[in-house]
């Protein structure tokens, strides 16, 4: 594969991994907080390995698919596989040319809120691996979602994965989550970057949501969400286009 830029962190992770199968991710925090999360096979995972939720949500996708931060495309192979036609959108080189060194026939590189500008539309709309982060914060998440609605169909389904900030007693997060509210901010929108070896991505928002945040975070938009499967603080959330 060729030479990755210095920012693409995650894509450097997912090619060692791919390549090696061995690597590593760590998390940063604006606050200084540091973080490896549960490390980058989480992200190679076959189906067999996966928890209710993921099934859950891949049950929940019907027709062409738009598989949102597809990253090495995981989810997407497996949909592939049940005979979905679905494009993967990422912004990481890395996890692109990953993806489609593993099989994913369609990977583009498309900002989330860039959705709209994709030639096709879409039956679903997947935000897994807790991707409704991608919305980045309560002013953006309307063109978000906005972008999503205008690149699927009218009777569309948007399915989501998220977490509750607020189920924790780590006072680490607690804190953060109070100087989020100082600012006039939602408690679970993060400022974060990830680091691998010598590449450092580039800082961005990622919002976390309880699922009834999620329900006024779209209130205003097309979408409404009609089913919620919760585990502990992790849930997946099924949202229906209304008119």
């Amino acid at each position: 594969m060729a030479d990755l830029p210095e920012t693409d962190a995650f894509g450097a992770m997912c090619r060692d991994y791919h390549d090696h199968g061995d690597a590593f991710e760590v998390v940063e925090r604006d606050d200084g907080f540091v973080d490896c999360p549960a490390g980058p096979e989480v992200y190679f995972s076959p189906p067999e390995e996966w928890d209710g939720r993921e099934h859950t949500a891949l049950a929940w996708a019907e027709g062409r698919v738009l598989d949102v931060g597809c990253g090495p495309g995981r989810h997407a192979l497996e949909l592939q596989r049940r005979g979905h036609d679905v494009t993967g959108i990422d912004l990481s080189p890395g996890a692109m040319a990953v993806a489609r060194d593993r099989g994913v026939a369609d990977v583009r590189e498309c900002d989330v809120a860039d959705a709209d500008g994709l030639d096709e539309q879409f039956d679903t709309a997947l935000m897994l691996g807790n991707n409704f982060g991608l919305v980045g914060s309560a002013d953006r998440a309307p063109t978000v979602l906005g972008a999503l609605a205008d690149a699927t169909t009218h009777d569309a389904t948007l399915v989501a994965s998220s977490l509750d900030p607020l189920d924790t007693d780590d006072p680490a997060h607690l804190d953060y989550h109070e100087r989020n509210r100082e600012r006039g901010w939602l408690p679970g929108r993060l400022r974060i970057r990830t680091r691998y070896r010598r590449y450092t991505g580039v800082w961005h928002d990622y919002l976390h949501v309880a699922p009834e945040t999620m329900r006024e975070l779209v209130a205003d938009t097309v979408w409404s969400v009609a089913e919620v499967e919760r585990e502990g603080a992790l849930y997946v959330a099924r949202l229906e286009k209304g008119d």
